[in-house]
């Protein structure tokens, strides 16, 4: 059972804040996705927490919960194929930046997790703040980051029906034991991120 922690709801009171978060940065293959969130000012949710530290289970009754409450939410992915082009951090600030653009209301503030982001045309002039292990900090950054974990898992496990030897449905295409060994066997997908490289796949020079 998750622990209950007790998370910030906002940054600045009396802005409209829009919590941001991805998932996926580390995996060989499926899409980043990144999510943005503004919650009510008195959200509160005993199960909401960092989405790395929650079960699956608490994660999908939290999505169901966000969805319903929140002021206004959006989900967006990065195909493999845009990584490859961007990189994986360019990606990240990407997907939120397009989640961003499609918030109503507009957010005044952006609370992002991790130490990267950049201003972007559309919001040269909003305030922003990045905060280090902001899922474990502030709300708004939580609950994107459960909507981020819990689509990017939908997609992976629908991924996983159609390339079943890789079992993304077990690993959402993280580089685990099993599906570094499918890499070797089968090759790479339309899905995989080719500029990945992993020290296990490399030629031995013996």
């Amino acid at each position: 059972m998750s622990k209950e922690i007790h998370l910030l709801n906002h940054m600045h009171e009396g802005l409209i804040e829009a919590g941001c978060d991805e998932a996926g940065r580390g995996p060989l293959a499926g899409p980043v996705f990144a999510a943005a969130v503004i919650l009510p000012e008195d959200f509160h949710h005993p199960l909401l927490n960092d989405s790395k530290q929650m079960s699956e289970k608490s994660r999908n009754i939290l999505r169901e919960v966000i969805e319903k409450e929140a002021v206004a939410y959006a989900v967006e992915e990065v195909s493999a194929e845009e990584i490859d082009t961007i990189n994986i951090l360019n990606a990240s600030i990407t997907g939120m930046q397009r989640a961003v653009l499609r918030l109503n209301p507009r957010p005044q503030f952006l609370l992002i997790d991790g130490n990267r982001f950049r201003p972007f045309d559309s919001y040269r002039y909003t305030d922003y703040a990045t905060v280090v292990k902001g899922d474990g900090k502030y709300a708004p950054i939580a609950a994107a980051s459960v909507l981020a974990k819990t689509y990017r898992d939908e997609l992976m496990r629908k991924l996983a029906e159609e390339y079943p030897m890789y079992g993304w449905d077990r690993n959402m295409g993280y580089p685990t034991p099993e599906h570094i060994d499918a890499i070797r066997r089968y090759g790479m997908t339309p899905y995989h991120r080719k500029s990945f490289h992993v020290k296990e796949l490399e030629p031995s020079l013996f």
